[in-house]
């Protein structure tokens, strides 16, 4: 039943954006994602993550996931370079919730945030930010939890780290 406080953790290291397109929001899961959504609650930037885990434990269960949908800072591309808000998921789990396959789990978005464009002069420069910033994320979830292991995937199933490898070699 630590979930909760773990949750709160993770939240309270991340790196939220303080202006962003559209609120934050907690979407709580009951026994899997084909049931309707217990909860769905907005919040106002910049992001107080304790009202977020007081809305969670409202609806506290082993048998339920946790979701916020919210913003942090990335390079994007268009037209120009510049450091706009990007959207992530930040999810913890029940250990009976059914879709679950994790306690904690981080959605940085699309793969094409941490990937160079060859058709794009200086993307390097910009994506390995966007790397290093998702790396001091993790090390600092490492610092803030007992972590035991870290899985990396993507959008499209394939290993990032060979997407990544194969980027940088085109």
């Amino acid at each position: 039943m630590n979930m909760l406080r773990h949750f709160d953790k993770m939240l309270r290291v991340f790196p939220f954006s303080p202006k962003n397109p559209a609120n934050p929001a907690l979407r709580v899961y009951g026994v899997a994602y084909c049931e309707p959504t217990l909860l769905e609650q907005d919040f106002a930037d910049p992001l107080d993550t304790s009202l977020v885990i007081d809305a969670a434990k409202n609806h506290l269960s082993l048998d339920c996931a946790y979701e916020l949908d919210a913003w942090w800072g990335l390079w994007q591309y268009d037209g120009d370079w510049s450091l706009r808000p990007a959207r992530v998921l930040i999810s913890c789990f029940g250990p009976e919730f059914q879709d679950g396959d994790g306690h904690l789990r981080i959605d940085f978005g699309l793969d094409d945030h941490y990937l160079p464009r060859p058709d794009v002069q200086g993307s390097a420069y910009f994506v390995e930010s966007n790397l290093k910033g998702m790396m001091q994320v993790v090390h600092s979830l490492d610092d803030a939890l007992a972590v035991d292991k870290r899985l990396l995937h993507t959008e499209s199933g394939e290993n990032f780290a060979n997407k990544l490898i194969g980027a940088i070699r085109t």
